[in-house]
């Protein structure tokens, strides 16, 4: 029963979410993806208020005023309360400034825009000076209360922002139900799939399909309850962390889940993305810059779990920067990955931020498994180094934005043999409308194939580093797993037999024909 409701519940959001995109987006109001920031920072908005409001609720209702509500509180009175609230729970919100009471003042308030913007710069600042800084710090930024996409006139603008406010309190997202508190996720990701693709090639860059990041953490985790940290070196918006979270249970990520990421809105998406999962701000630190030219967590290394799906096929400074190849990172390969293609220096970053009894799990473009030169370099110290565990051809058409067939990389440290097994999960898939997708039963088996490491054919193969060495380092999974044949297998004698007696058929025709044609002419 609880799994109907769950459904039912879902379904009654994406259909509110969709009447709002038809509103915003398909009439013409505001592009998809500003329509996300509108979307994601309104609905983080109603989340904390909620979350701080219930919190105060709880505290009062406990201590035996049963009719307390902090909505309604004085705003003077609350003030008191401002600083062991935002002790406990990151940030501080007046009681006139929650969402609710916004919403229902919204239509009379001439000058909502402001308002709105306000109060958003009041929740930040009531995080400085104190630990949870960083986490609040810019969070509003990209929504833009004065964009002209809103409307070309501030009455446009407002009645925008009215439709928005509606349209979010309309939701079901009760954070009092365990259960809900997982609809602002389901939300967010359905508005990510809705529009990762017209975002193009970069859609994908920060997007990773929930299939996908459960596949990566479930590599990462066998055998495991609880971890000490999570890492993503190229956190997008935080799909990979978050998956972490829910399939171990944040509880059993003891010190929390660490990402880096170079996209200003995408990093801001990313912070609200933890916030509406309920992982409180003392439990994630994300930061914004190149976490190859400046990585953000020396002091917090290394890391039991790294999931990640770093852009495919990026520039970087390379060896324009003659500081890189002294770095710790990347010194041990004795070369750097091309200034074309930055794949291999994620592989080498994570790899060096590995715990020694860790788990890396990596999305990779499928050319760095073959590719000559400074990459071919980097594969033989990955390999005589025994750093691969296992490299996994995924189906084509899995992510937004791109058809090409991905890899995945696992890497361990301290490997007791010296083998990497290679599993040809191509096939692995059902359609879904123009994407594959992957089922549990996909992941399950591919799992279980990491985890057993039983040679199949055409499927799993184990093989040992010298032979990969002897194959010049080549990492592609077909150079070691067989393709099935599925071609109809052709009896040749049986196919001469057939055509000889057609070939027959034909003479005593000939003949036939002949003799008619005669006897018409005589």
């Amino acid at each position: 029963m609880a799994d109907n409701n769950r459904e039912t519940e879902r379904a009654a959001l994406y259909k509110t979410l969709w009447n709002m995109a038809c509103d915003f987006v398909h009439g013409g109001a505001v592009s998809p993806n500003d329509f996300k920031q509108y979307v994601f920072g309104m609905m983080f908005y109603r989340f904390i208020s909620e979350n701080i409001a219930n919190y105060v609720n709880n505290l009062e209702h406990e201590a035996g005023n049963k009719a307390f509500n902090y909505a309604d509180f004085d705003d003077e009175k609350a003030k008191s309360a401002k600083s062991n609230l935002v002790d406990v729970k990151g940030f501080f919100i007046l009681p006139s400034q929650l969402f609710c009471n916004l919403q229902k003042r919204a239509k009379k308030d001439e000058n909502l825009n402001t308002t709105i913007e306000s109060i958003f710069r009041a929740i930040e600042d009531s995080a400085k000076g104190t630990d949870s800084e960083s986490d609040f710090k810019g969070l509003f930024d990209d929504f833009d209360v004065n964009s002209n996409s809103l409307g070309k006139t501030v009455a446009k603008r407002n009645e925008m922002l009215c439709k928005l406010l509606d349209g979010v309190a309309s939701m079901e997202l009760s954070i009092n139900n365990e259960t809900s508190i997982d609809a602002f996720g389901d939300a967010y990701e359905y508005l990510m799939g809705m529009y990762a693709s017209s975002a193009g090639k970069k859609g994908g860059e920060f997007y990773t399909p929930q299939e996908v990041s459960e596949l990566l953490t479930r590599l990462c985790i066998v055998g495991k309850t609880e971890v000490n940290k999570v890492y993503d070196p190229a956190c997008g918006s935080g799909s990979l962390l978050l998956k972490a979270a829910k399939i171990l249970g944040k509880e059993n990520v003891r010190q929390g889940f660490f990402g880096q990421e170079i996209n200003i809105t995408t990093y801001n998406l990313c912070r609200i993305n933890m916030f509406l999962h309920d992982i409180e701000y003392d439990k994630f630190d994300i930061a914004n810059d190149d976490t190859l030219i400046s990585p953000a967590h020396w002091d917090d290394e290394p890391f039991e779990v790294i999931v990640s799906n770093p852009p495919y096929s990026i520039p970087w400074k390379g060896d324009d920067d003659p500081t890189l190849i002294n770095d710790e990172r990347f010194r041990p390969a004795g070369v750097l990955a091309p200034k074309s293609k930055a794949d291999l220096a994620f592989i080498m970053h994570s790899l060096s931020w590995l715990a020694t009894n860790g788990t890396a799990a990596i999305v990779c473009f499928p050319g760095i498994m073959y590719r000559g030169g400074a990459e071919q370099k980097i594969r033989q110290y990955l390999i005589d180094n025994n750093f691969v565990d296992c490299i996994i051809q995924l189906p084509d058409n899995l992510f937004y934005g791109t058809s090409i067939a991905t890899c995945i990389m696992v890497l361990k440290k301290g490997k007791a043999e010296n083998k990497t097994l290679f599993i040809d999960a191509s096939n692995l898939c059902v359609k879904v409308t123009n994407n594959n997708k992957l089922t549990q039963e996909n992941i399950s088996k591919i799992v279980k194939a990491y985890t057993d490491r039983t040679e199949k054919q055409y499927f799993a193969k184990d093989v040992s580093n010298d032979d990969i060495a002897k194959n010049e380092y080549n990492l592609s999974v077909s150079n070691y797993v067989e393709k099935e044949d599925t071609r109809e297998v052709v009896d040749i004698k049986k196919l001469n037999a057939e055509i000889a007696e057609i070939v027959a058929r034909e003479n005593v025709l000939r003949n036939e024909i002949d003799k008619i044609i005669k006897e018409i002419e005589a």
